[in-house]
């Protein structure tokens, strides 16, 4: 999604991002953090090699942009942007280009072959990986077809895989007979959400398309054009043609939103791009009509997509081929991590939560705050549990957390648990912050196990005061403030707004609302006088008053007290303003929408748990939460 101050965030239901990274006990180095300067040093002109041949390959056949975009979609979405798709059938396995969703479809491997040598030769040496190839290459394709210079910044350092697997492929590449719940939920499973589904489909802007793939509906489907689909038949009969080949837009060679404006007039080529616009006023009918009206958006927002496809399970460290010693490390955090080292550590912490919860119910509010105000300073690495030492100032006296975060005696009881009932030093801190997160999360009402947690985080050695001072945000800070603070995370509106929802279970202390009880105008006067008899405008500092009205129960009152202008913090009712934007449409339908709320939030909480996970050798597993050992 764009930056706040180039245009409104659009409404998404769905979204999900899971960046890969994993913990060995191998001596490498090995992080799940693509940079966009990764080949600086060891090869600073690969990005004008790629963009160079491929500038030529296009000028050569305008289509090859298309198809050089397809091939890192392709890859991507089968096991990851791995560079899987290029790999030839070999006597250990059958890859992929003979899928049925690739067969006499996806091309250009003469392009990245040429693009590898090219490298090869310049960088002196096996340098560039073929994975971050497909994904320069498909950026450069869609900035040459069209769309802004350097429309988004690819993040690089992507390894390549040593396998490939033809049924994997026919299993996760969407197919042009998909219904819109079939194409929901095939991007919902790589961690993408509606909008991300909206805008790759819109790389269909460019490209052609084979009878094959269109013939059923342009002579069966009833959600098409009559004209259109009479122009179609003249070269797709009904028998024979199958290689005959379309343009998907008019504008077949002009990366724009000619793709959008067709589906609004029931000209989309594919069955699956139909049903992206139903005339049925769904979220999904929204986001295609704002793009077909706004192309500056399309642009900028196709770009972030493009990057958070990027992302999809990379190998990175050293996990796949280019690898010059003997070692496995992989940068994936994965749902049994402790399968093997301690099969019984989510059951123990889950008891220790729940014992925790049931001596105090805001206990549950307390450790899923720990975990927010972890992940939003350096990531993911439980440095928030760090006491002071002569060495560093740890975040707990951060503005804030002081007087605030608490909780750190329960997770001083899970530690030991684990440390005695898996026989050692096995569970990282951080890891116990976001499972014990959930765990609260369905323990005070959320469905049953919410979410799945994805594990193998490691704990930081140090932390950083001034740090949490600047990045956790403010129960004063505006929209603007609160939208800049979450995407600086790589978080975007639906998870502030899903995020911000955990407030829905917890208290808080009369000096984080009072100027908002008595200076505030976007509030409900009623409710700010009951406000005001426990927080007075000098003393009682300390007087809590719950978040919503059913502070122990995870529920969506917290969204509908935002309707009645009942928010808490200023920077809870900053969230809806009864002024139509984005923000408003996403409480209002989480308000009426409770299951929705949960699964979604179980999706953020996911996506920030992501945040910067320390992986590999890096950090260590702590001994005792509170210390560095």
């Amino acid at each position: 999604m764009a930056a706040a101050n180039s245009h409104q965030p659009i409404l998404v239901l769905f979204t999900t991002f899971v960046v890969a990274a994993a913990i060995v006990l191998a001596p490498t180095t090995c992080t799940a953090q693509l940079t966009r300067d990764f080949y600086q040093q060891s090869c600073p002109n690969a990005l004008q090699i790629i963009r160079s041949v491929v500038n030529e390959a296009i000028n050569r056949e305008t289509r090859m942009g298309a198809s050089l975009l397809r091939l890192h979609f392709h890859d991507c979405f089968v096991n990851g942007c791995d560079g899987s798709i290029l790999l030839d059938d070999t006597a250990n396995f059958t890859g992929e280009k003979t899928a049925f969703a690739n067969l006499n479809s996806v091309r250009g491997f003469d392009v990245i072959d040429e693009i590898k040598a090219t490298l090869n030769t310049y960088c002196n040496g096996n340098v560039v990986s073929c994975a971050d190839i497909l994904a320069v290459a498909a950026r450069d394709s869609v900035e040459i077809l069209g769309g802004p210079s350097y429309s988004y910044e690819v993040q690089l350092g992507r390894r390549d895989a040593t396998t490939a697997v033809l049924d994997d492929a026919n299993r996760n590449l969407p197919a042009p007979t998909f219904d819109f719940s079939q194409l929901l939920s095939i991007f919902q499973s790589h961690g993408l959400g509606l909008q991300d589904l909206i805008l790759l489909s819109g790389g269909h802007t460019i490209g052609l398309a084979r009878c094959t793939t269109f013939r059923d509906r342009i002579y069966n489907d009833t959600n098409i054009d009559p004209e259109f689909a009479a122009s179609l038949r003249e070269g797709c009969p009904v028998n024979g043609g199958d290689n005959n080949t379309t343009p998907i837009d008019s504008t077949t060679t002009q990366f724009d939103t000619v793709y959008f404006k067709s589906l609004l007039q029931k000209k989309g080529l594919f069955h699956s791009d139909q049903e992206l616009f139903k005339s049925d006023g769904s979220d999904s009918d929204n986001l295609v009509q704002h793009y077909a009206n706004s192309p500056e958006d399309f642009k900028v927002d196709f770009g972030a997509s493009m990057i958070k496809m990027g992302n999809i399970n990379p190998l990175t460290g050293y996990a796949a081929t280019i690898v010059l010693v003997p070692t496995t490390c992989t940068a994936q955090l994965t749902s049994d991590f402790y399968k093997q080292s301690c099969p019984q550590a989510l059951q123990i912490i889950r008891s220790v939560v729940k014992q925790a919860i049931n001596r105090e119910a805001r206990m549950g509010a307390s450790l899923l705050r720990l975990h927010f105000h972890d992940c939003f300073v350096n990531g993911c690495d439980g440095s928030i549990l760090l006491d002071d030492t002569d060495s560093f100032t740890g975040e707990k006296t951060a503005g804030p957390n002081l007087n605030s975060v608490r909780g750190f005696d329960v997770v001083d009881d899970i530690k030991a648990a684990l440390n005695r009932d898996c026989h050692g030093n096995v569970v990282s801190c951080a890891d116990i912050l976001a499972v014990a997160a959930r765990d609260s999360v369905e323990i005070l009402g959320g469905p049953s196990y919410s979410y799945e947690v994805l594990l193998g985080r490691r704990d930081a050695t140090t932390a950083v005061l001034n740090d949490a001072n600047r990045n956790l945000p403010a129960p004063f800070f505006a929209f603007s403030q609160l939208l800049s603070s979450f995407q600086s995370h790589g978080l975007d509106l639906q998870d502030l707004i899903l995020l911000s929802g955990g407030h829905t279970i917890g208290l808080a202390r009369c000096t984080t609302f009072r100027a908002r009880i008595y200076n505030d105008t976007n509030i409900d006067p009623a409710f700010a006088a009951s406000l005001q008899k426990g927080c007075p405008a000098n003393g009682g500092d300390d007087n809590t008053a719950p978040i919503d009205s059913t502070t122990a129960h995870f529920d969506t009152v917290y969204f509908k007290s935002l309707l009645q202008k009942k928010g808490l913090f200023h920077s809870d009712q900053e969230l809806f303003k009864s002024d139509g934007s984005d923000s408003d449409n996403l409480v209002q339908h989480y308000a009426n929408s409770p299951q929705d709320f949960k699964v979604d939030f179980g999706a953020s909480m996911v996506k920030m748990g992501n945040i910067k996970p320390l992986t590999g050798s890096d950090g260590e597993i702590r001994l005792n939460c509170r210390k560095i050992n």
